[in-house]
């Protein structure tokens, strides 16, 4: 898996990239099929934001979250793209039950 960080008004500097692979490394964990993440972190005049696209089981996922600290908004964009994710997960998982053999029911 590839990750990708651009910054918007901010250099990423070894802190702030080491912060976004520790978080993304639980979700590499845990969902080993995505391809790659692409984190675009964004610093203005009244907010920092951090935002996350990535494909997973065949739907592109978009995850975003401002708060007044960078580290804050990748720690908050990290759980909102594992709950994307799980819902992804649950929608492709197979929800089929057994079928009763009826013989051995009689």
């Amino acid at each position: 898996m590839s990750t990708t960080i651009t910054g918007h008004h901010v250099e990423v500097t070894d802190a702030i990239r080491e912060a976004v692979n520790s978080k993304l490394a639980k979700l590499k964990k845990h969902f080993p099929d995505t391809a790659n993440l692409q984190v675009i972190l964004t610093v203005e005049k009244h907010g920092q934001s951090a935002e996350v696209i990535t494909h997973y089981l065949g739907q592109d996922l978009t995850a975003k979250a401002t708060a007044d600290d960078l580290y804050q908004a990748i720690a908050e964009v990290t759980q909102k793209l594992n709950g994307l994710m799980l819902r992804q997960k649950e929608k492709v998982k197979s929800h089929h039950h057994k079928q009763p053999n009826l013989a051995e029911a009689v």
